[in-house]
């Protein structure tokens, strides 16, 4: 009789274990359709001249000719 008993119990631990797998591997799936992906632009951060955190590289400040050729004058010397 315990022969039975012990059988019974394997069989019910198996389809435990079976039915745990299945979960699992409907929650794995179920991650990947939702997950938003890995891409590189998606995980770059830019930060301005005041510290501040953006998703797209800041504007460059206009450059003034007159001031450059000044400035370059002023090295020379």
């Amino acid at each position: 009789m315990a022969r039975s008993q012990n059988s019974f119990i394997k069989k019910q631990k198996e389809k435990k274990r079976m039915k745990k797998k299945e979960e699992k591997q409907e929650k794995k799936e179920l991650r990947k359709e939702q997950s938003k992906g890995g891409d590189l632009d998606d995980m770059i951060a830019y930060v301005d001249q005041y510290g501040n955190i953006l998703d797209s590289p800041p504007e460059e400040p206009k450059k003034d000719k007159k001031k450059d050729k000044e400035d370059d004058s002023e090295k020379k010397e």
